[in-house]
């Protein structure tokens, strides 16, 4: 199940010399798809750290891509959060070409609290921020 779903259009500049999406772009699109994802509930991460003193790092990523994507090719990333534990997050992508797989990857996020100057310690993620994520989409 989807939570969140954006499109975008492969540009020249996330090309490589052989004409195909440089891999780390789909790390940076997943990140801004999981900020998409926030934002669709209500969240970002200035309100998570106002809210809940907290923030979300990133503590493992992967993907497997499994068809090249290239300039002007339009490509749909969905998200979602396809487990919870006690202290960390995992939001699942699947990328799409038209109804071809691109690719498939993660994200496993930590939760956070702000300590000190700016430390961060590990804690348990609270359940009114899991709440966000059984509720209706506000906007995509």
């Amino acid at each position: 199940m989807s939570q969140f779903k954006r499109e975008l259009t492969i540009e020249w500049g996330d090309c490589d010399d052989a004409g195909i999406v440089f891999y780390p772009n789909f790390f940076y699109w997943f990140d801004s798809t999981f900020q998409g994802l926030l934002r669709s509930k209500g969240l970002s991460q200035r309100e998570i750290r106002s809210r809940f003193n907290a923030v979300t790092p990133l503590v493992d990523v992967g993907a497997n891509f499994r068809s090249p994507v290239t300039y002007d090719d339009v490509i749909t990333i969905d998200a979602t959060v396809s487990e919870w534990a006690e202290r960390r997050l995992r939001v699942a992508y699947t990328v799409k070409c038209g109804e071809r797989l691109v690719a498939t990857g993660f994200e496993l996020r930590a939760w956070a609290q702000v300590v000190g100057e700016g430390r961060l310690k590990g804690a348990a993620i609270p359940d009114e921020f899991k709440a966000f994520f059984s509720q209706e989409d506000v906007a995509q």
